[in-house]
């Protein structure tokens, strides 16, 4: 699996309604999402908009190509699209910025190990 975590920004005057909609987001875009090949997906959201995405999946590509295949997602997306800034007319799962992941504890602890600089 491949860790993917992305940012968007929220518009300040968008915040309470955004969390509102995600705090019962519709049962077809959850299996959706799911059938997609995102797992373990969760979104943060600071105080002044910022929101940071992370999901797991096999396949970065093939699974953002499956959700542009459903009418769920285009209907999600035109829904969301006025919340956010700076996306230049691109829909928020075109929009997003993924970040490059430089660390993660788990891999470097199975590398030490292996090398046996850790007891």
């Amino acid at each position: 699996m491949n860790r993917v975590c992305f940012c968007l920004q929220v518009a300040p005057e968008h915040l309470d309604e955004y969390r509102t909609r995600h705090a019962a987001v519709w049962p077809d875009m959850l299996a959706a999402l799911r059938d997609a090949g995102w797992h373990d997906y969760s979104l943060f959201l600071r105080a002044d908009g910022l929101l940071v995405g992370y999901f797991l999946t096999d396949d970065l590509a093939a699974s953002r190509a499956a959700m542009e295949a459903t009418d769920v997602n285009a209907r999600w997306q035109a829904q969301m699209a006025p919340f956010f800034l700076g996306l230049d007319g691109a829909r928020p799962d075109d929009g997003f910025l993924v970040l490059d992941e430089i660390f993660n504890l788990d891999a470097q602890l199975v590398a030490a190990q292996a090398s046996g600089d850790l007891t």
